[in-house]
């Protein structure tokens, strides 16, 4: 409807030119035309308004989708992935994933779309009309958008590099944040603000460049542009000369122009910052096209656990080809049955762990429960079965009862509470002035690392799996809470099959079974004092240093 327009201001200039305003049937000829433009200009403005609604209600909707298509994908991704990249450069892809779409969008509908509708159009009537004009017009917008599309091409390797500069800056940021505690202790404000500046003097050289760039192609454009009107207005006059050119034929030609110069101006623009737009959103195009390195097998199906037998079965892991970190690692715990891990720093049980619960997969052997390959079951229904309290505990930023609601999403208050008292959370919580509605911080760094490890437990509580793993889960606590603690885990592991790992090995005396790895390896097995009996044995050695290293 825009491009009608400039038809009825040709004729209203033609009949201009016929006479002069006393001539009462030119006057109505240029009222009526003129009420022809404004039902027009009605009608345009009514579909833009309709079109704009219906978008309204479309892209919020898509954007929505797209935001948790990309979250769901992103955590469905391996514990692996996630400890070889900063959250901060992820969070920031994932946000700009989402707005390169809706830039995109815009563009296409409110730019390109209608850009390429008006050019067909007016090169059509051109044509039609004055065959001379319109080639030479169809021919400058072959050159024009040709130039235009093959400079964002060649442009676009420099707007990749641009994006993960701006990735690397903002990692970079979130990881000096994460360590602010660290940036003061070290007193290494100055050495990493240097570091900081050498990423922002990167940034800086390459959006210069990329803005220089597009000075030079703003240059061309307006060259183009000049040399088109020219062209079009000499070829105009020598038709006017000839009397084959009115003057509502030149206000036709200049509607046109202006119409084609102020959408087509941008062109190049809009092709650039739709490339700058894929370049932004590819680095994340690529992690959720990115296959997950721990997968449920096609045929998985949920697991029952119905006893509680855990078994490792010639099981070797490998981080690295050249590198194994489980070697032949046989165990088997029987239903019920409390046995402890233990062994040197880097002997591998932290990563027995992991593959229990299926962060990794095993380079050979298998894992089962119950006699089910957990390779074959669904990685959801797996880790629902187990309990696990880690040695650092990371909480959500949300309220304590929130955080231990986490292990029972279902649970009501009462159990929630029961869990905490259990769990002797009860006793610091009660102290708080929001009490179980306080907010824990990120990471629940307002809490001690021992009131952290507390709400973990009764997490691990509310959960009430049957498998149980505790990773040195004591070992943020003072004498007296652990003395407390105990006697709850005691209680938490009645009946249930549950592997310890400890550092300190006081807390696994009474397990029914200890486990000694070494590089990889069961080194040896049995009672604490079946242990202590053995004469060069690795356990003895370890106690000793424990129990008298630092007395002596």
């Amino acid at each position: 409807m825009g491009l009608v327009a400039p038809l009825y201001y040709k004729k209203f200039f033609d009949i201009l030119g016929e006479g002069s305003g006393q001539n009462t049937d030119i006057a109505g000829r240029l009222f009526h035309t003129i009420v022809l433009i404004l039902i027009i200009h009605l009608i345009q403005q009514s579909l833009f308004r309709l079109g704009g609604f219906t978008y309204n209600r479309f892209q919020p909707k898509t954007l929505e989708g797209l935001s948790n298509e990309t979250f769901t994908r992103l955590h469905g991704h391996s514990y692996t992935f996630f400890i070889n990249r900063f959250v901060g450069s992820l969070v920031r892809k994932a946000n700009r994933v989402v707005d390169s779409f809706e830039n995109i969008q815009d563009r296409l509908n409110f730019d390109l779309i209608p850009l390429f509708l008006r050019i067909i159009v007016v090169i059509g009537v051109l044509l039609i009309w004055k065959p001379t004009i319109g080639l030479l017009m169809l021919a400058w917008t072959i050159v024009f958008l040709s130039l235009n599309y093959w400079f964002a091409i060649w442009k676009m390797k420099y707007d990749v590099r641009a994006a993960e500069i701006d990735s690397e800056t903002t990692a970079y940021l979130a990881d000096t944040i994460t360590n602010n505690q660290n940036v003061k202790l070290f007193s290494a404000l100055p050495s990493e603000k240097k570091g900081y500046e050498k990423k922002t003097t990167q940034q800086r050289k390459i959006r210069t460049f990329i803005y220089d760039l597009g000075q030079w192609s703003d240059t061309v454009q307006g060259l183009l542009m000049a040399f088109l009107e020219f062209a079009v207005f000499y070829l105009a006059v020598q038709q006017w000369e000839k009397g084959a050119f009115t003057i509502g034929d030149f206000a036709l030609i200049q509607s046109y122009l202006l119409l084609v110069f102020v959408h087509i101006w941008q062109f190049g623009r809009m092709v650039q910052r739709m490339y700058q737009d894929f370049a932004r959103a590819e680095e994340m195009v690529e992690i959720l096209e990115t296959p997950y390195d721990v997968q449920d097998a096609p045929n998985a199906q949920p697991l029952i656990v119905t006893n509680g037998e855990v078994r490792f079965d010639h099981v070797r892991f490998a981080y690295h080809q050249t590198r194994d970190v489980i070697k032949d690692f046989s165990l088997t715990v029987r239903p019920g049955e409390k046995i402890g891990l233990v062994g040197p720093s880097g002997a591998g049980k932290t990563t027995i762990v992991g593959l229990l619960f299926r962060f990794f997969n095993v380079t050979d052997g298998a894992i089962t429960i119950d006699g089910k390959n957990i390779a074959h079951a669904t990685q959801d229904s797996l880790r629902s079965t187990m309990a696990f309290v880690p040695q650092d505990p990371i909480l959500f930023h949300r309220t304590l009862k929130e955080n231990i609601r986490y292990g029972k999403p279902e649970a009501t208050n009462e159990e929630v509470l029961a869990a905490a008292q259990a769990a002797h959370c009860d006793e610091f919580i009660s102290q708080l002035p929001d009490g179980y509605e306080t907010y824990v911080g990120e990471r629940g760094i307002k809490l001690s690392g021992g009131e952290r490890q507390r709400v973990a437990i009764a997490r691990a509580i509310l959960k009430d799996a049957p498998i149980l793993v505790l990773d040195e889960a004591t070992s943020s606590l003072d004498s007296h809470v652990e003395a407390l603690i105990q006697d709850a885990l005691a209680r938490l592991m009645e009946g249930k099959t549950t592997i310890v790992i400890a550092h300190r090995l006081s807390t696994i005396n009474k397990m029914d079974r200890i486990i000694v790895v070494d590089h990889g390896s069961i080194k040896e097995e049995g009672t604490h004092d079946g242990l202590l009996a053995q004469k060069d044995g690795l356990y003895k050695k370890l106690w000793e240093l424990q129990a008298g290293g630092f007395i002596e």
